[in-house]
């Protein structure tokens, strides 16, 4: 056996393996669907079940092309793109280390898939069986770039950011804050109970 087919094989198993699990957590883990569509939600992305749905099916479908090396440049364009949406909406904010809940993790996830759609998946694969390995610069071309095109399809279309609120308007019935209470007696007149002082 090629050392190298078994090093792609490796990266193959745990690159696919990874991104099953994360699909199943985000279906049947914590907060299931539901809680997986209302953090969708928080991150600007319209529709949170839907967006939730098509993480979980995307993730696990794309994880078992990987192990089984079958049509591997879309299944890692289909990595790339998980995991660049997950780094601009999620981790961009907390910088680049992931025990700061950075990009670093999923910056690796998406390079390895890229190397993958490169190198193809070796002779241990559906692909080499079928004789449908599509390697070199047309493999990391729809690795990369198909993974790019599915984020700005998908941020295109769902992505709504919500804008922070500005400082609310005063009510319309509310007194302005340099204006007495109409109950209240002005500063310099004297109560209308008390002796005048040249009285």
């Amino acid at each position: 056996m090629d050392p190298v087919d078994l090093a792609l094989m490796l990266l193959r198993l745990a690159v696919g393996g990874t991104m099953i699990a994360h699909g199943v957590n985000h279906w049947r883990g914590g907060g299931k669907i539901a809680g997986t569509a209302g953090w969708f939600e928080s991150l600007g992305l319209r529709h949170g079940t839907l967006q939730a749905w098509a993480s979980v099916v995307t993730e696990i479908v794309a994880g078992v092309l990987l192990i089984l090396g079958l049509i591997t440049p879309l299944a890692a364009a289909a990595v790339v793109a998980v995991m660049l949406v997950a780094a601009l909406l999620a981790h961009r904010p907390n910088g680049f280390f992931v025990f700061k809940d950075g990009w670093e993790y999923v910056m690796i996830l998406a390079v390895v898939a890229v190397v993958l759609g490169v190198t193809g998946p070796g002779t241990i694969s559906l692909d080499a069986s079928l004789d449908i390995v599509y390697d070199g610069w047309v493999g990391g071309a729809v690795a990369l770039g198909g993974g790019v095109v599915g984020t700005a399809l998908l941020l295109a279309a769902f992505w709504r950011p919500q804008r922070e609120d500005g400082p609310a308007a005063p009510a319309d019935d509310a007194p302005a804050d340099d204006a007495p209470a109409d109950d209240a007696p002005a500063d310099d007149a004297p109560a209308e109970d008390a002796p005048a002082h040249d009285a």
